[in-house]
Order: structure tokens, then sequence, then C-alpha cells
């Protein structure tokens, strides 16, 4: 349950409306609610995605195997310093 104090303008504008409509006033700040928060719902918080997107590919090394290739890569930089010594 909720209780919401309303300003007089507000709860006079709001008794109108009701009668005007044949509704209850709960019925219509219901309605209400429900239009607004569906209006604004992904405007809450942005996914992981939208928080990151700017800086992804930033510092891309433009190679697109680096996750599934990475220990063959490391085993033949490490063969290769050996080699230089």
């Amino acid at each position: 349950m909720l209780a919401v104090r309303l300003s007089e303008n507000l709860e006079h504008d709001l008794s109108g409306y009701a009668r005007k409509m044949n509704k209850t006033k709960t019925d219509i700040v219901k309605e209400a609610l429900t239009l607004y928060l569906n209006e604004h719902k992904d405007q809450a918080s942005p996914t992981p995605y939208e928080t990151g997107k700017d800086l992804f590919g930033r510092f891309s090394s433009g190679r697109d195997d680096l996750s599934s290739n990475y220990k063959q890569m490391l085993t033949e930089k490490l063969h290769a310093k050996h080699a230089a010594r």
C-alpha cells in the first residue's frame, strides 16, 4: 500500500478529472504511474554495454583472434625471446 500527499491544486484537479471520466482517483493514479514507468523504464540505468561502449575497441590491436590464440602467441614470443639470447 502507498499513501501519497498531493498539493491542494493537484488534489482538486485529480478529483475533477475523476468525476469527469467516471473513474476513481486510485484508478487514474495507477494508470498515470503505469504510463510514466513504461515511458521511463529504459532510462533507469544504462546497460554494461552502454556504460563502456566508447571504450570498446579503443585500444584495438587489429587482430580478432587474440582471445583464442593467446597461448600460441605467448609461446612464440617466449621462444623468440630465448632464441635472441
